[in-house]
C-alpha cells in the first residue's frame, strides 16, 4: 500500500483507539505465555507488527489471542473443536500455528475458519491456515469471490490500494445472521460492511465459572478509500455503512475485540493498562467510527470529483 494511505489507516486507527452451550471446553495442555515471545510494543504504529508474533493469551474462558502484534487472530475452543478468526497477513501463519501450540492446542482442532474482511492484512494467511488445519473457511457473500481468488474488485472503497492474497480453496457462503456452530460454541455473524463490502462482525458468550461474558470481535469501521472511490456516489452503500454501525452499538458487547489491537486499544488492555471489560465499548466504537464516516463524507462534498 502506499506511503499516504498507510499513514490514512493509521491515522483512523489510533482515532478510533449467539449463546454459547454450558457444555464445558477441554482445558489446554498449558495456558501460560511461551518464554523467549517478546512482548509487543505498546507505543508502535497501528501499521507496524502485522506479521510480528505477539504472545498467546487467554483472552477470557475459551477465547484465546493467538495474532500478531498488529492484526488480531482469535481461537475460540468448544467441545467440539475450536474456530478460528481472521488469519492476519500471508506471512503470518506460522506465528499464529505457534501460538495455538504453544497454548496447547492442536491447529487439527480448529474445525472453522472465519473472517471479518476480505482485505490482505487480515484474509493474506487464511490460505496457509487452511493449508495446515483442513478446516473449511466460511465467509458471507460479498467475501465469497474476493477470498477463493485472493484479489477485491472495483465494489471495494480501496480497491486500488490493495495488494492481492493467497487465494482460498475451499471458502463457503455464509448467510446473513447465521449462527457457526461446533458442538457447544455458538458463534452469531453480525453483517457489518463499510470498510470491506464483505464486513462480518462476530459475538459469543464466554464462560469463566460462573461468569460469563459476551464478547463481541467487531470489524474495522474506517471510512477509507483509495482516492478515486467516493462515498457520495453510492448512497446505498453508506446507508448500509451506517446500517452497520447500528448493528454494532447494539451488539451483546462485555469486551470488545477489534481486527487491528490498537483500534480498540486491545494490547493496552491486556496489559492491566485500561480495562479489559467495558460493557459500553461497542457503542463508544460505532459513535467513534460514525463520526468518521460524516467527516469522509464533508471531506468528499469539498473535493472535485476525480
Amino acid at each position: 500500500m502506499r506511503r499516504g494511505f498507510a499513514a490514512t489507516i493509521a491515522a483512523a486507527l489510533l482515532a478510533a483507539c449467539a449463546a454459547q452451550s454450558e457444555r464445558t471446553a477441554p482445558a489446554p495442555v498449558a495456558a501460560a505465555e511461551p518464554a523467549g515471545v517478546p512482548a509487543c510494543p505498546l507505543d508502535a504504529s497501528p501499521m507496524a507488527g502485522w506479521s510480528d508474533r505477539a504472545p498467546p493469551r487467554r483472552i477470557f474462558g475459551n477465547t484465546y489471542y493467538v495474532g500478531t502484534c498488529g492484526i488480531a487472530a482469535v481461537l475460540v475452543v468448544g467441545d467440539a473443536g475450536a474456530v478460528l478468526i481472521d488469519g492476519a497477513t500471508e506471512q503470518a501463519p506460522a506465528a499464529i500455528l505457534a501460538n495455538i501450540r504453544a497454548l496447547g492446542f492442536d491447529p487439527r482442532q480448529v474445525k472453522r475458519l472465519l473472517n471479518t474482511h476480505e482485505h490482505m492484512d487480515h484474509a493474506g494467511g487464511l490460505a496457509g491456515l487452511q493449508q495446515a488445519t483442513g478446516a473449511p473457511l466460511l465467509a458471507r457473500a460479498p467475501a465469497v469471490a474476493t477470498l477463493r481468488r485472493g484479489g477485491s474488485d472495483r465494489e471495494d472503497p480501496q480497491f486500488g490500494e490493495l495488494t492481492g492474497f493467497p487465494p482460498v480453496a475451499d471458502v463457503r457462503t455464509l448467510a446473513d445472521g447465521e449462527v457457526v456452530r461446533l458442538g457447544g460454541l455458538a458463534l452469531a455473524s453480525h453483517a457489518t460492511p463499510g470498510h470491506a463490502p464483505g464486513g462480518t462482525s462476530w459475538s459469543w458468550r464466554s464462560c469463566e465459572g460462573t461468569r460469563c461474558l459476551d464478547i463481541a470481535y467487531v470489524d474495522s469501521h474506517s471510512a477509507l478509500t483509495d482516492g478515486h472511490y467516493r462515498f457520495s456516489d453510492h448512497p446505498a452503500y453508506v446507508a448500509a455503512f451506517e446500517r452497520s454501525l447500528d448493528t454494532v452499538a447494539g451488539l451483546p458487547c462485555d469486551l470488545l475485540i477489534t481486527p487491528h489491537p490498537a483500534a480498540s486499544n486491545l494490547l493496552a488492555r491486556f496489559n492491566g493498562d485500561a480495562p479489559l471489560v467495558d460493557p459500553g465499548a461497542c457503542q463508544a466504537f460505532a459513535a467513534t467510527a460514525r463520526a468518521n464516516l460524516a467527516a469522509r463524507l464533508s471531506e468528499e462534498r469539498k473535493e472535485p470529483a476525480p
